[in-house]
């Protein structure tokens, strides 16, 4: 056999590693999100009880592994190096498109992905097919009634994950509310029984039905008697519960959070193991069988895979082998981390630094939604309303910072399982991701966890991640369809290709994750500091600041009168950036901030409010100036006269002169030379006056072309609005050194 197609299923293989871990990156949040929201237990613990139920959970995927073999063509329809050429674009276009949404930190579909990907891959090699036999049609190959089964059951799921997160939630919190410790003691147990019994039936009892590991006469038993078991199954867990609770004083809501971690990691390797090994296992296989063929004489040339519909009996090492993968990656994926946020800060209760702007989809939400609310209310009598009130009246918990309460999580991982491992038992690959962010999102919106204050970012978040599962199957048929394209027309090359495509864009991902990252860590960071830290960190950050202001000015003019657009342009994306961080602070840390703050540090407070205000100012003139000399160049307008650059160097000195005299007021921390900067701002007024007045004299005799009058007059202004909120600046920063608080600190 030629040794391409050896090579090509060791590409397979190794695309399958990397799939597993940017695979359980994205999908880790559909076990993660409620254990992490809810603070249940310390993270190296959660990581544990998920990792038994992956491992479990791998050696119960066999049942699914037809998906990939056989789920949306007829593999009768294709010839051995077809098949292989299909499922390497399959892989390549795998591991690029979900590292994209780690990358961004937005949950997709892991299923969805693998559906369209090969949906796409054969729909190209299928068209090679017939454009070079000048026969058939596209329908004789494609299984388009399962692939519309299989895609018609995902987005149902995701009705169902919404609506049955929303009704459970809603009525667990009538029955418990939020103050639920009193009433837990007598219901409990019992709602624990409940819930663990129906993660026992789900996630272990139909699971079992997948696997080769137990017998057909023990599967058989269990249906036979299942009554009598869950019934059993569910006075044992009430009993159980009962006694950890009463007599142990043990919080067995904990134990439904940790227990259903488990069950949804399984559930969630029974069910997704296919879409990161299933090509590869099928790959594998076509190689067996073409092998076969060979060593009996026969030729690959006009091989078709019909095989590769039988039933298939998935090698237990290699599922094992999946799951340990699978492990490591959990634990030291970073990736998984930063989607995992993602889902726990769209469904936290409290509110905090959002991750979304609001948009008009979901502005217009917000006000519908209020306006129901209001018929509602008017509708329903007093004592009703007064009662649901009651009940979902927030209860602040001074002892953590959880996203969210214990019921909250119980209700999102019992529902998840149950509904992801029924569609297991049927063999139905649906989405883990979309029913468990569905039910998460379900339950938040049950339990008022969008309120006034966030409704508008939280919807915007959730229509974000939504809009993104429809660009999956968009992308994944596209992508696939091209690639599959470029391996049957290229060859040996194109198979290069793909794999230095797959290196090149994994690296540069990494990289704009980590840039990313560093950028969240900082603006949550900067919302948990001390009084001590806020007040150095001003301080620090206004002298590094100052430099920042110089450096950017300077290039900028510098640029404009080398008409250096590459400078220009670098310079812009620095302002952008520094106006981009000075306005989500004033966002969405002040107030967080001032809130952690104590009663008596107003002019700590003060302090701060005003630097944020100011720097935020400053970006802005900043950057416009930037902005407007970068086009300016890049339009290939007319530079900057002689008589113009001489007076903008003077500004520019008087202007910097303020800068560094301050700088050296900081380092010694001695303000005593504010009058002097006070002084040297009314030079500079009076300069921007006198330099206003000679352009327009040059704009009259004709001297300057209306673009360059427009962007000298703006650069004159800005800096002029820059100094003065600049010395603003420095005098907040010289009453700070003055005040009570800083003595107190600094002593």
């Amino acid at each position: 056999m030629d040794t391409i197609y050896i090579v090509i299923v060791l590409v397979i293989l190794g695309l399958a590693a990397l799939d597993l871990v940017v695979g359980v990156a994205n999908d880790a949040v559909n076990f993660l999100n409620s254990a992490i929201g809810s603070k249940v237990a310390p993270l190296w613990m959660i990581l544990t009880v998920a990792s038994a139920g992956i491992l479990i959970g791998s050696l119960f995927s066999s049942g699914m592994m037809e998906v990939a073999r056989s789920g949306v063509f007829y593999p009768d329809k294709f010839t051995f190096n077809d098949i292989m050429l299909l499922f390497l674009a399959v892989m390549v276009t795998d591991v690029i498109l979900l590292d994209v949404f780690n990358t961004f930190g937005l949950p997709t579909s892991t299923t969805v992905s693998l559906v369209f990907e090969l949906l796409g891959a054969a729909v190209a090699v299928a068209l090679v097919n017939i454009w070079q036999t000048d026969s058939g049609v596209l329908l004789d190959y494609i299984n388009s009634g399962k692939a519309l089964t299989i895609i018609s059951g995902i987005l149902v799921s995701v009705v169902i994950a919404f609506v049955v997160g929303s009704l459970i939630m809603y009525l667990s919190r009538l029955l418990f509310s939020f103050n639920y410790k009193n009433s837990f003691k007598y219901l409990g147990a019992i709602w624990t029984g409940l819930a663990l019994t129906a993660i026992s039936y789900f996630a272990i009892f139909k699971g079992l039905k997948s696997t080769t590991l137990v017998s057909k006469d023990f599967i058989n038993y269990i249906s036979d008697n299942i009554w009598t078991i869950l019934a059993l199954t569910w006075v044992g867990w009430t009993i159980f519960m009962a006694i950890l609770q009463l007599i142990f004083k043990v919080n067995i809501l904990k134990i439904i959070i940790l227990a259903g971690t488990v069950a949804l990691a399984l559930s969630f390797a029974g069910n997704d193991l296919v879409n990161f090994i299933g090509v590869f296992m099928a790959g594998l296989s076509s190689y067996e069988i073409a092998s076969g063929v060979v060593a009996t004489g026969g030729s690959i040339e006009t091989l078709t895979m019909g095989k590769l519909a039988e039933p298939i009996t998935v090698n237990a090492y290699y599922l094992f082998g999946a799951g340990i993968v699978m492990i490591l990656a959990l634990w030291f994926s970073k990736k998984a981390r930063s989607v995992t946020a993602t889902g726990v800060d769209l469904s936290r209760q409290g509110e905090g630094v959002e991750r979304f702007s609001s948009t008009s989809a979901s502005r217009s939400l917000v006000r519908s939604a209020i306006n129901i609310n209001k018929l509602v209310s008017s509708i329903t009598p007093k004592k009703v309303s007064n009662f649901i009130e009651s009940r979902f009246e927030p209860v602040k918990e001074n002892d953590t910072d959880a996203a969210f309460d214990l019921i909250r999580a119980s209700v999102i991982l019992t529902v998840s399982a149950l509904l992801i491992s029924l569609g297991t038992s049927l063999k139905l690959p649906l989405s883990t991701t979309y029913v468990t962010f569905m039910v998460a999102m379900g339950s938040s919106l049950a339990d008022r966890a969008w309120g006034r204050e966030s409704a508008v970012y939280r919807i915007s978040g959730v229509l974000t991640v939504i809009s993104g599962w429809f660009l999956t199957a968009i992308v994944a048929f596209t992508v696939s369809a091209t690639i599959a394209f470029g391996l049957m027309y290229g060859g040996i090359y194109a198979i290069i290709g793909s794999i230095v495509l797959v290196v090149f864009l994994s690296i540069q991902f990494a990289i704009i994750h980590k840039k990313r990252e560093a950028k969240i860590e900082i603006r949550i960071d900067n919302v948990h500091k001390t009084e001590h830290d806020i007040i150095m960190e001003c301080t620090k950050e206004i002298e590094q600041s100052v430099n920042h202001i110089i450096n950017i000015y300077q290039g900028v003019l510098d640029g404009l009168f080398a008409e250096d657009r590459k400078a220009l342009n670098k310079l812009y994306k620095m302002s952008d950036e520094f106006h981009g961080n000075s306005k989500r602070r004033r966002l969405n840390e002040v107030l967080p901030t001032i809130q952690k703050l104590e009663h008596q540090s107003l002019d700590t407070a003060q302090y701060y409010v005003q630097t944020v205000d100011y720097f935020y100012e400053i970006s802005i003139s900043l950057r416009f100036i930037t902005e407007s000399s970068f086009k300016f160049i890049d339009n290939a307008h007319e530079g900057f006269s002689i008589e113009q650059i001489e007076d903008l160097k003077v500004l520019e000195n008087e202007f910097t002169s303020i800068y560094r005299y301050f700088n050296e007021m900081i380092q010694k921390n001695d303000y005593s030379g504010m009058a002097t900067i006070k002084e040297r701002r009314t030079v500079l007024l009076d300069l921007y006056s006198e330099l206003v007045k000679k352009q327009i004299l040059r704009t009259k005799e004709k001297k300057s072309g209306s673009r360059n009058t427009i962007l000298y007059l703006n650069i004159l202004n800005e800096t002029k609005v820059i100094a003065m909120k600049s010395v603003s600046l420095m005098r907040a920063q010289m009453n700070l050194y003055n005040s009570d608080d800083y003595i107190k600190i600094m002593s």
